[in-house]
């Protein structure tokens, strides 16, 4: 089965559902479903600002880049031949 036909069966189930309810039930669950497709939205271009933009820090540049060499560690075991 396709995910196209899923897609619809699931809404044809849903819409099955719906027939018994109230108008008022139905309004408010319009209600409902559009909100949420607004918060989708806006969390959706929410999230793809926040990839950008400059790096937040408290610490100066000057720790960033002494903490990065401090924050190595090494492993390695070099044996005798």
């Amino acid at each position: 089965m396709k995910a196209i036909d899923i897609n619809t069966t699931l809404i044809e189930g849903y819409l099955r559902l719906l027939y018994n309810l109230s108008p008022s039930d139905k309004l408010e669950l319009i209600s409902k479903l559009t909100l949420s497709v607004k918060t989708d939205f806006a969390n959706k271009k929410n999230s793809f600002y926040k990839a950008f933009g400059a790096w937040e820090s408290k610490q100066t540049a000057d720790e960033i880049i002494n903490d990065i060499p401090n924050s190595r560690t090494f492993n390695r075991q070099i044996e005798k031949l």
